[in-house]
């Protein structure tokens, strides 16, 4: 069973290689953004913290949604992530590095719930409804956002625009290494266990897939308008 999940589960990420292959490593097509219209709040997926620091995709995102937000594309950051793999909260490190870098606080807005990259955007959609914003863009790798465009385009009643990172763009502000103190964004839940752990392979490949979401409660199977 376990050879073939691990065959199940090569499989499907080979697809969703090629399917995003012709989108990533070139920086010619620009996302469609303007600073006359700056997005309400911009998502950013998270990625695990081993309690030390960053890693390179979580460096690339956050740096992006400085970048962003600096340059006026967006006014607010939605970071998103639970602990899932390691005990601190990836919605919350972000947020650390994030302010690190000069983002105000009061701009910053936490999901901790989201266990996988479609739960990432349709938590955070959740949470900007309730915050009231109105206009939306996802902010990530090339490869993750190929991966999401069919399922931000067919679940949400509003458009979730992406705005992968251009490396190009990064490589100015790639020098920078805000230190943070992680401690509080440690889960306090003494019965934390890794989802490795927790979960089941075959649950978390379904995570993974958006099927632990509970669209039911949505008649047309989208969530309504922000």
């Amino acid at each position: 069973m376990k050879n073939l999940l691990g065959i199940i589960l090569l499989l499907l990420a080979m697809t969703l290689a090629v399917q995003a292959s012709s989108r990533i490593g070139t920086n010619n097509e620009q996302p469609a953004w303007s600073k006359s219209t700056p997005f309400d709040a911009v998502i950013i997926p998270g990625v695990p913290f081993d309690g030390q620091r960053w890693d390179t995709v979580m460096h690339a995102r956050v740096l992006w949604s400085y970048v962003l937000y600096k340059n006026g594309y967006v006014k607010n950051i939605i970071y998103s992530g639970g602990a899932v793999y390691s005990p601190y909260y990836e919605a919350r490190i972000m947020g650390l590095y994030g302010q690190a870098l000069g983002i105000p606080a009061e701009h910053i807005f936490y999901d901790t719930l989201a266990e996988h990259s479609t739960e990432n955007v349709y938590y955070s959609y959740l949470l900007a409804k309730k915050l009231g914003f109105k206009s939306l863009a996802l902010g990530t790798d090339p490869f993750q956002s190929s991966m999401l465009k069919s399922f931000t385009r067919k679940r949400f009643a509003t458009p979730i625009t992406h705005l992968p990172f251009i490396a190009d763009s990064l490589k100015a502000y790639n020098h920078l290494e805000p230190v943070i103190h992680p401690k509080s964004a440690h889960t306090k839940d003494p019965d934390w266990q890794p989802i490795t752990e927790s979960q089941s392979g075959i649950r978390r490949l379904l995570g993974t897939l958006g099927k632990n979401i509970p669209w039911k409660k949505y008649p047309d199977g989208r969530v309504p308008a922000l």
